[in-house]
């Protein structure tokens, strides 16, 4: 009985990972229709496209690639459905036939041929025993193991004491060049042993950032490759990050007891002043790349200033001032739509209980009883 329950327990944990992934969606229909999507499901189908250059719904991979090679990508920002589309050659979309040539403003990575991390290996790795964890960093999209991450070691992943992490994300190596200048804003919206919540005052007795030092003590890696998503679209406008070591300049360290009213008020008007307060193209940066791990609400702190917001634009990375971006955003929103499916199926399910006579009632009340013993007897037996 111990080992059915278990098996049970474990089946609706996995029932319940599932729908956070997939967001809520039913399947029942291409999101062709809706556009490139902020996140979505995405699969990829190595029977239709081995060179991993196309992905493909949850709908599609239900209704169109059923008995394929196909696999889960977990999630992708700005993506659109390519099931049917000229990367399938003969191939047509079942729920959605009529589709543009190609998604232009789709992007693939080695993700989509079953490969990840700087050390290209697929997951689950056949050469290993026990699968590594990995984490993904949340700009380039890829995943990568704990010990290729460059750090000196795993242990300084910020975890509390039972193991959980203590970020809300993880930037890669490769990809925290194209973001150097997250080093100028005080030292709070690094994750550390300790999470510190990077948040916004909102009073003036408030403070915004209480500065903690973080651990930034980078190892070596020797394959510093991020995956093409970013590689891309990016490196041109790394230039404008390349700047000399003679003097590093850290917002936080020097001017800390006076940032706290003017980076709110900064924040509160979008296109006011930069809430860094310096020509960041101008000022000193690390120009040594090292991983990143960001407290909660880091996104909330980042400037918006008209010069700021043109230089993520040119970076090609806007969509860090959006919350609903965020994994966790994503999770939560499809726990709250999986809530309201709930109430919305028990609602029913008792107005149609409800509804019927007290014979009906008692007839089915006694088929659940009958039920319930039959199992219990089956479960004794087996």
């Amino acid at each position: 009985i111990y080992a059915v329950g278990q098996t049970v327990t474990s089946f609706l944990f996995i029932l319940k990972e599932a729908d956070l992934v997939l967001g809520g969606d039913e399947g029942d229909e291409c999101t062709y229709s809706k556009g490139y999507m902020k996140r979505q499901a995405i699969f990829s189908c190595l029977t239709c496209t081995p060179e991993g250059n196309a992905g493909i719904c949850t709908a599609c991979c239900l209704s169109c690639h059923d008995g394929h090679e196909v696999l889960e990508l977990w999630t992708k920002r700005n993506f659109r459905c390519d099931c049917g589309n000229s990367k399938f050659r003969e191939f047509s979309c079942k729920l959605s036939p009529n589709k543009d040539v190609e998604n232009v403003e789709n992007s693939y990575n080695h993700n989509f041929k079953g490969l990840y991390c700087t050390c290209n290996r697929p997951y689950p790795d056949p050469d290993l025993q026990e699968q590594e964890e990995m984490i993904q960093c949340c700009m380039c999209e890829d995943w990568f193991h704990e010990e290729h991450i460059s750090l000196g070691s795993p242990n300084e992943i910020p975890r509390d004491e039972e193991g959980e992490p203590l970020y809300e994300d993880f930037i890669c190596k490769a990809c925290s060049a194209v973001c150097s200048f997250l080093t100028l804003y005080p030292k709070t919206i690094r994750a550390t042993g300790k999470q510190p919540v990077a948040s916004v005052a909102t009073g003036k007795d408030k403070s915004v950032l209480e500065d903690i030092p973080p651990k930034d003590e980078p190892g070596k890696l020797d394959n510093d490759v991020c995956s093409d998503t970013v590689q891309n679209n990016l490196v041109a406008d790394m230039n404008h990050d390349s700047v000399s070591d003679d003097k590093k300049f850290v917002v936080g360290e020097s001017s800390q007891s006076n940032d706290s009213s003017s980076l709110s008020q900064s924040i509160a008007n979008s296109n006011g002043t930069c809430i860094l307060g310096v020509d960041w193209m101008a000022a000193s940066i690390d120009s040594e790349s090292r991983p990143l791990f960001l407290s909660k609400n880091w996104r909330d702190v980042l400037c918006r200033c008209d010069k700021c917001l043109d230089m993520y634009k040119q970076k090609h990375i806007s969509y860090l001032l959006d919350k609903e971006d965020s994994i966790a955003e994503y999770e939560k929103n499809a726990k709250q739509k999986r809530e309201e499916k709930l109430q919305k199926r028990e609602g029913a399910e008792l107005n149609f209980f409800n509804n019927l006579g007290h014979i009906e009632k008692m007839e089915i009340l006694n088929g659940i009883a009958d039920f319930k013993d039959e199992f219990r007897s089956f479960l004794v037996w087996h």
